[in-house]
């Protein structure tokens, strides 16, 4: 097993310390952002930042994967809470920490079952329209703050919208001026040396203003107080009907967490050269969300922005983790006073900055160009879940990923085998339309697995290309199971079927390079009764070809 903290070494130690500070200038405004964003108290995003932080970094295979609450995750949270418990409220504050547990229940569920494989079925079209939704939700919420105006944050999309338009009569003059220096400094800053957190120093400057000039008087919005003090234990109690209500959700929030968070482990382990265990960091993220559950934060996920910021600086550890951990706590100890004058402004357009790129807008136009209906996957996705909701938009997902494979499942390649003189050549060309393979024999390979989804459009498709052989003899069509995995009954069925069909035309049907595996299921299946099977398609074709007449004049 791999100890913690694989790849720290004395001469590491110092680019892993710096690195670890730079994560922690990063990490608390976000966090503090995403909290407000969830509908949670500013507490809530620091608490996850110590305890879930630590757990993840010790116990996670991948090296450089950032575990704390995102963007995408904090909205999950509010709309799906939101319709349960009224936003800032005591009950919702419970209900977001039995939340965190389920998804750590969840995670640790999916390791020990070894069923990570399930957040496959989250296409990246649809992780683009999903989370592009989310992001567009936030945007507005971050773009009211940074105006100064009020609006409903638990309410829907449209709501929102309404109540962001409504109130622009109102806009406080000096959050706009906030807002645009805010994002001003973080846009230019960026193009000027990347590695600066650019994010603190907005923070920084952007409450030094609002103290000096007394801002908060003049209608511009400030945290208030965060009371400060370790995490404490606690546990979240719900009525059983409380806890199976938040499981749609939980749900939710872990399957998009395994595809993410699996996704960037696997990326920047293969990047640096170390392997990586899909179940391990699975369990790293599940008792991290218990952790957080369980001492007043919320569901924690990976953080790809800071992954890539971690990359960049020159970690290749989880040490940073650790510092921040540590960072975050003296902060919650002695100096949380000085976060109680933080402009909302400032919070909003640093978060409105970070999730823009989670629009996808780049992602969607490189879909239009390459796959018309992959587009509309992700299109769809996205408008449901912004117009409907997130936990819709999820359930739509999984039904657009079943309908996507179900199509390309429907409509595999089968291919009529071309051949020729040369005996050296092998059977792997296929042939035109309405072609035979060799004279009287005809070799038809499909290439996936059969199944319910293509069994009768194989045997529709064996049945044309039998009978556009015009006049020419046909004795025997031989299967090609090379690339056949697994046969399911229906398919099956199909199959038994087209034998029969083909043995009222006296064509007899034979099958070649079976596997071991699909042979015994098969036989099981009661399709290879009589059957011949062959190990390669020339010999087959030799079985069932007329003799050479010259041959037969010499012997």
């Amino acid at each position: 097993m791999q100890r913690p903290l694989a790849g720290l070494t004395r001469t590491r130690l110092v680019t892993e310390t710096l690195s670890g500070v730079t994560l922690l200038a990063i990490a608390i405004p976000l966090n503090i952002g995403y909290a407000q964003i969830a509908g949670l108290p500013a507490t809530a995003g620091l608490y996850a930042l110590v305890v879930p932080t630590l757990v993840y970094a010790l116990l996670a295979s991948s090296r450089q994967v950032v575990a704390s609450p995102d963007a995408a995750a904090a909205a999950l949270v509010a709309s799906s809470i939101g319709g349960l418990a009224v936003a800032g409220s005591e009950q919702y504050a419970t209900m977001a920490l039995a939340q965190a547990i389920l998804c750590g229940v969840m995670f640790v569920l999916l390791a020990f079952f070894k069923m990570g494989f399930l957040a496959n079925f989250l296409s990246k079209p649809i992780l683009i329209g999903f989370v592009g939704g989310l992001a567009l939700d936030i945007l507005v919420s971050q773009v009211a703050k940074m105006l100064g105006v009020k609006i409903e944050s638990g309410g829907e999309f449209v709501e929102k919208v309404v109540g962001l338009v409504q109130g622009l009569a109102g806009a406080n003059a000096w959050s706009i001026v906030i807002s645009v220096g805010a994002i001003l400094i973080l846009l230019v800053g960026r193009r000027i040396r990347a590695a600066v957190p650019w994010a603190l120093i907005v923070m920084v400057l952007a409450t030094v203003v609002t103290v000096t000039a007394r801002l908060d008087e003049y209608g511009v919005a400030v945290l208030g107080e965060v009371p400060a003090g370790p995490p404490a234990l606690t546990w979240p109690v719900l009525s059983w009907l409380e806890w199976l209500a938040l499981v749609p959700s939980a749900l939710a929030l872990t399957m998009v967490t395994t595809a993410e968070g699996l996704l960037v482990s696997r990326s920047y382990g293969e990047k640096r050269g170390y392997a990586t265990q899909p179940n391990r960091d699975l369990f790293a993220f599940g008792v991290a969300n218990i952790t957080a559950g369980a001492q007043g934060s919320f569901a924690v996920g990976s953080s790809t922005s800071r992954t890539a910021a971690m990359d960049q600086s020159g970690s290749r550890t989880q040490f940073p983790s650790l510092v921040l951990a540590a960072g975050t706590l003296l902060l919650l100890l002695f100096g949380t006073g000085l976060l109680a004058d933080i402009p909302s402004p400032a919070i909003g357009a640093i978060v409105a900055i970070a999730v823009l790129p989670l629009l996808g807008v780049r992602e969607f136009a490189r879909l239009w160009r390459l796959d018309r209906f992959e587009f509309a996957i992700g299109a769809t996705c996205f408008a449901v879940t912004l117009f409907v909701g997130s936990i819709p938009g999820i359930l739509v997902a999984f039904v657009l990923a079943l309908l996507n494979m179900a199509r390309r499942a429907a409509t595999p390649a089968i291919d009529v085998l071309a051949s020729d003189d040369n005996p050296q050549q092998s059977l792997l060309e296929s042939a035109s339309p309405g072609a035979l393979t060799a004279p009287g024999v005809l070799v038809v390979r499909l290439a996936a697995p059969l199944f319910f989804a293509n069994g009768v459009v194989f045997s529709d498709t064996v049945k044309r290309a039998v009978t556009s052989v015009g006049k020419d003899p046909l004795r025997a069509v031989i299967i090609d199971m090379e690339a056949v995995t697994d046969v399911d009954v229906t398919a099956a069925e199909s199959v038994t079927e087209l034998s029969q069909w083909l043995q009222r035309r006296n064509i007899v049907l034979s099958f070649s390079r079976l596997r071991p595996r699909s042979e015994v299921r098969l036989r099981r299946l009661g399709v290879i009764q009589d059957q011949q099977t062959f190990p390669t398609n020339r010999a087959a074709v030799a079985a069932f070809s007329p003799p050479d007449p010259l041959q037969s004049s010499h012997e």
